[in-house]
């Protein structure tokens, strides 16, 4: 007996939950199981009007379709600092999240690694993220050796996670560079403070995340809530 079909409205409205309540990109598949009908080409027809809608409708949610073909309904990126006043339970805390975009950065890495950047704290960092799957180890010897997972991309909307860490490492330099220049402006003599016996202190917010010297430019991911 055949089931009766669903009609179009109740289909985008399965979709719509579906990408509301997963927090990640779904891929086509996953919004046709969804979707209620077994049908592809109805289910990304249904998406992609409810993509234009949705997208002329509001002004700071957004569905989009990422270059992996996958589905995600997403903040709009200039409206992530005001959100971070107002969210109450991000996925990750801020400590967490540091260590996740320096492991992403520097992927395969050592606990030890880790440890020498992040300090003692980055095991109950490591401890999260591998309960949420977004970073996975394999032993070597004593040590054991952290990349990212495909959770972790799919969840980030990452495609390619070595043209992200290309796009860090550019990031970085450049941001070190500016920090070079800095220093060696800092270093020029000053007359009226030649006798200072003021030393500098480390602010604590740099001293909390435990970075170590040349570490000072670590990117950082978006924080998703």
């Amino acid at each position: 007996m055949r089931e009766p079909r669903l009609p179009e409205d109740e289909i985008a409205a399965r979709i719509e939950a579906a990408l509301y309540s997963a927090g990640r990109p779904l891929s086509l598949d996953e919004l046709i199981r969804a979707s209620g009908t077994n049908s592809k080409e109805k289910t990304h027809r249904v998406v992609n009007d409810l993509a234009k809608k949705a997208n002329s409708t509001f002004r700071a949610i957004e569905i989009v379709q990422l270059e992996d073909g996958k589905f995600v309904l997403q903040l709009r990126p200039q409206y992530t600092p005001l959100v971070r006043k107002f969210a109450q339970h991000p996925l990750l805390p801020s400590g967490a999240l540091k260590t996740l975009s320096y492991i992403a950065y520097e992927q395969p890495v050592t606990s030890k690694r880790l440890v020498q950047i992040r300090g003692s704290q980055v095991y109950s960092h490591i401890k999260v993220l591998e309960q949420l799957q977004f970073v996975e180890h394999e032993n070597l010897g004593r040590l054991k050796v952290y990349r990212t997972t495909p959770k972790f991309q799919n969840y980030f909307g990452i495609t390619d996670i070595n043209a992200v860490k290309s796009k860090l490492v550019t990031a970085s330099t450049t941001t070190g560079s500016s920090t070079t220049t800095r220093t060696k402006a800092s270093k020029q003599p000053q007359p009226q403070q030649q006798h200072s016996t003021t030393k500098h202190i480390p602010s604590s917010s740099a001293a909390a995340d435990g970075s170590a010297a040349g570490d000072s430019s670590q990117p950082k991911l978006p924080e998703k809530t």
